[in-house]
């Protein structure tokens, strides 16, 4: 790599930062929970530098594995090419050839990158290829960890007149995706928009395509049982006000958050239980059968990662298999609650088919489920999370 000027500039102590910040990252917690502490404990940066410093740092993940072997340096600056689309001052001080080139395609940067002979192959990027569920493009989906997903919301029934009048009140620009989800750009600060009530939630817009597979009916009886926060209940409830609900977690303190979002969302009548489904659940469910049963189960959660990319560096590839005995075990325990001929619909967030057509094959064969039909909600076209789901029946 060039470095065009040996001064000390303000470009050096930008990419000091960032070698610092990096040095500091512990890579167990979220990159999103780990920067507010370091910027706490450096107060001297102000709001450009914590602002420049989030970017590269973010960008430095985006490339995931590749060029393992290069410095940290030489990867941000190839990062740095690929993930902006206008020229940078930074990169400009390091890297002027790439920098002018910085508004091209992405596959006229790879074109790029390739004659320079840096040793960049998009491959490299997620070694996880080969574990791809059916009908993901692959080099498509590697290209989009390359830019930010953007910020979806889903506005409450009877709501979004006033949810619009709020937003263009501010300015905030967005797109309509739906008579009811919003795309808008990311790091909107919603909180400051709307400091009182909140007649949205936020949620990806894979997240709530899910809810084409629910297909509620009046006072059925649903169990959301890996409830999590509970999206997919308000998703659920919002379709079926008349719906009675059992939603389980096995974190406590992420039911509290659950109770928060429902109250706010008018949804007053559930039943909650703390859950471990690795467990069998009969002392707590006892004799319960539902008409509908949603696990969105856990996963690898890498459909997700262009929100969160510095998860590509830390996976391992055994990690898949772990998760799939982990789904399958939870699975297990929750069908034999199911009626016969009503839905289970199962959902991931994960692009792995260990995770997604293999487990409904499980069912498939182990349960004598009868698959309706099963997607992949590909959101890596569209600046949004990738997703899978399919629905089952229970045959009598």
């Amino acid at each position: 790599m060039e470095n065009i000027n040996q001064r000390p500039s303000r470009f050096d102590q930008q990419l000091k930062t960032f070698q610092t910040l990096l040095a500091a990252y512990p890579g167990e917690v979220p990159l999103a929970r780990f920067l507010p502490g370091f910027f706490r404990e450096n107060k001297q940066m102000g709001s450009n530098d914590r602002r420049i410093a989030s970017r590269l740092i973010y960008n430095y993940f985006r490339i995931g594995k590749a060029l393992s072997e290069s410095s940290p340096s030489d990867r941000l600056f190839v990062a740095e090419f690929l993930c902006q689309a206008s020229p940078t001052p930074f990169l400009e001080h390091f890297h002027q050839k790439l920098n002018a080139s910085i508004s091209a395609s992405v596959d006229e940067k790879l074109e790029i990158l390739s004659d320079l002979k840096l040793g960049f192959e998009l491959s490299d990027v997620f070694p996880f290829a080969g574990h791809l569920s059916q009908g993901i493009d692959q080099n498509a989906f590697l290209k989009s960890f390359f830019v930010q997903p953007d910020l979806f919301i889903r506005i409450h029934p009877n709501k979004e007149s006033g949810v619009l009048a709020v937003l263009d009140s501010a300015a905030v620009p967005y797109k309509k995706e739906s008579f009811d989800c919003l795309r808008l750009p990311n790091g909107t600060k919603l909180d400051q928009i709307f400091p009182e009530e909140k007649f949205f939630e936020i949620q990806d817009i894979s997240s709530q395509q899910t809810g084409a597979y629910f297909q509620p009916k009046q006072y059925d009886y649903w169990w959301d049982c890996c409830a999590a926060s509970g999206g997919k209940s308000l998703l659920l409830f919002h379709q079926q006000p008349q719906i009675k609900l059992v939603v389980s977690d096995m974190r406590e303190t992420i039911l509290a958050n659950l109770n928060e979002r429902f109250q706010l969302a008018g949804l007053k009548k559930y039943q909650k239980k703390v859950l471990d489904l690795t467990q069998n659940p009969e002392p707590y469910i006892h004799d319960f059968h539902f008409d509908g049963i949603i696990v969105d189960a856990p996963c690898s959660g890498s459909g997700t990662w262009g929100r969160t990319p510095e998860m590509i560096s830390q996976f391992r590839e055994a990690k898949i298999g772990s998760f799939q005995r982990l789904q399958r075990s939870i699975l297990r325990n929750v069908v034999k609650y199911l009626k016969p001929e009503k839905p289970l619909v199962y959902i991931t967030c994960s692009v792995f088919t260990e995770e997604n057509e293999e487990n409904v094959l499980f069912l498939q064969q182990e349960f004598n489920l009868k698959l309706e039909k099963q997607e992949v909600l590909r959101g890596y076209d569209k600046k949004a999370d990738t997703m899978f789901v399919a629905r089952l029946l229970k045959e009598s």
